[in-house]
């Protein structure tokens, strides 16, 4: 399906034209995981950093393509430091949490009237900043964009103590392009998980099953053809009571408490876990599991993970993250077995497999260029920082952090909220079919985005004060900005996954000039420059730049990735 032709018909306002619908025809076969050959310039560089991170500017694109493919993986996956937790940005109030420090290990204060917890609300506005600002700063790193492919994985939601989920967080960007066996055994016991899924719940006499249904039907070898009662291929209902069994005896503490002394973590209780031997089904070849008390569930998990079908399942949830959703029989066969074996030889460490991917003729291949269309992180936050924003020009915390909130507001109405997706399957974009990422834009989310585009556009968003686009600088930041015909090139090439048609340029440059002369435009950039102070100067160069980047962020091209 021709994702541009489905967007311009919803799009229909654009004042620019849309491109010619594409016609499929019989696709050529996959190319699989052989590594790129072919040119690593700055169109390949732009579709890496696209997918891989958050958004790239021109800059960073230009250096990029200046390094090459393997350097620039090379600092995709390059081992960087954990942020700094959040902080208290504003809240003055908080006895146990100075404005500047942080609160990941502070006890709440319980209102005696109420019983309501003080300072939760304050607290999780801090994580949501914190975590848009670590998305902003992730320089040229697919650490945050796979943080958010597994927090969609594991589908944690609902409002739990921030403290609680500042450390999943952290174990998922811990372990983002790590080892994915020793990532299932924490979330096993993962404080958060346990509360999630009910684990915290489950005892030798009252046994729970949600998490021990889940971490098989979801997180590690999921759900294939029904193959009998209570036989789904890869398990059976009798896998989940047993792995459910062997993970009994796992407690969560330190949530939502008052007290000081008590610690967020988990802990074993030996009474609560049941010590008889667990039999598996055939198809984990009717293994038994005897008694291994806190050590349990860590051999459940490396039973699941002798199958095979463990590495093909997290690789299509990969390659649906990083390249399309469609998985062909084509591409099953060349790009997803492939790269299960490279996952299975490095016994499931992610970056290897995840690398090869990233490297290959398919991934690079026309075909893949565009296609997806952004999630609402990935639509709302390319723009802005590759363009910049005069909001996140302060140096005041309290002023950042706001601006940060508005934009996580902006993604929830786009029907994406960080910490809370709408299931424990994940977003429905990457796993309901048929309509896959078209989920993403119906006529809710698609009036939310253009919106944002368009306010952020023409300096019409307010965040205690009117802010907008940094487009003076974002032209700046250009090669040739005194040419309007190359200033919109290299625009298109930054902000568009695809080029043009020449009627679309046109069009470009008509809401760019409106009628003003092209040779025009360069006098126009000259004088800003040379009399930047000048508010007439600033402004005739400030309010062109500003109609042009409208026209480029209305087009259905910057739906697409």
């Amino acid at each position: 399906m021709d994702r541009r032709a489905t967007l311009s018909t919803l799009l229909g306002r654009s004042p620019v034209a849309k491109a010619q619908p594409i016609v499929e025809s019989v696709k050529p076969p996959v190319l699989g995981l052989t590594a790129y050959s072919g040119a690593f310039g700055f169109e390949q560089a732009a579709h890496l950093l696209r997918r891989a991170t958050f958004g790239a500017k021109y800059a960073e694109i230009k250096a990029a393509a200046a390094k090459g493919l393997n350097a620039t993986l090379d600092d995709l996956f390059k081992e960087i430091k954990l942020p700094n937790p959040p902080l208290n940005y504003d809240y003055a109030t908080d006895p146990s949490v100075p404005v500047g420090s942080t609160w990941i290990d502070a006890p709440y204060v319980r209102d005696t009237s109420t019983g309501a917890l003080l300072h939760q609300n304050y607290r999780n506005t801090s994580l949501r900043s914190w975590t848009y600002e670590n998305i902003f700063n992730e320089g040229i790193s697919i650490r945050e964009q796979l943080t958010l492919f597994w927090h969609n994985h594991f589908g944690v939601g609902e409002n739990q103590d921030p403290k609680f989920w500042y450390r999943h967080i952290t174990l998922l960007r811990t372990y983002a392009w790590g080892n994915f066996k020793e990532l299932i055994k924490k979330i096993n016991v993962d404080p958060l998980m346990l509360r999630f899924l009910n684990g915290n719940q489950n005892t030798v006499n009252a046994p729970n099953e949600n998490y021990g249904r889940e971490v098989l039907e979801l997180y590690t070898i999921g759900k294939g053809p029904l193959a009998g009662p209570g036989d789904y291929t890869n398990y059976t209902e009798q896998d989940i009571r047993e792995v459910a069994r062997a993970l009994t005896g796992w407690r969560d503490q330190g949530y939502n408490t008052v007290d000081a002394n008590t610690k967020v973590g988990s802990f074993f209780r030996i009474s609560s876990h049941d010590t008889k031997t667990k039999k598996l089904s055939h198809r984990f070849d009717n293994r038994e599991i005897t008694n291994g008390f806190d050590k349990e569930h860590e051999t459940v998990v490396d039973i699941i993970f002798t199958k095979s079908e463990v590495a093909r399942f997290i690789c299509r949830k990969l390659y649906r993250w990083f390249v399309y959703y469609e998985i062909s029989a084509d591409v099953e066969q060349n790009v997803i077995a492939p790269m299960a074996d490279i996952l299975i030889q490095n016994n499931y460490e992610i970056k290897p497999a995840l690398r090869a991917l990233l490297q290959s003729e398919h991934f690079f291949d026309a075909l893949n260029i565009g296609p997806m269309i952004k999630n609402p992180l990935d639509f709302s936050i390319n723009f802005i920082k590759q363009i910049g924003w005069s909001a996140l020009n302060a140096a005041d915390l309290a002023n950042r952090h706001r601006a940060f909130n508005a934009l996580f507001r902006e993604v929830g109405t786009q029907q994406m909220v960080y910490f809370d997706p709408p299931d424990v399957a994940g977003w429905k974009a990457y796993y309901q079919e048929p309509a896959f990422y078209r989920i993403w834009v119906n006529s809710t989310t698609l009036q939310a985005r253009m919106r944002l585009t368009d306010r952020m556009a023409t300096n019409n968003y307010t965040v205690g004060v009117r802010t907008g686009l940094n487009v003076l600088e974002f032209a700046n930041s250009l090669p040739t900005p005194t040419d309007p015909y190359l200033l919109i090139e290299d625009m298109v090439s930054v902000l568009l996954p695809q080029s043009l048609t020449e009627q679309q340029m046109t069009d470009l440059m008509n809401a760019f000039l409106s009628g003003t002369p092209d040779y025009e435009w360069s006098t126009i950039w000259t004088n800003y420059t040379k009399n930047p102070g000048n508010n007439t100067a600033r402004s005739s160069a400030e309010t062109k730049l500003r109609n042009l980047v409208k026209a480029i962020l209305s087009l259905p091209e910057y739906f697409l990735s």
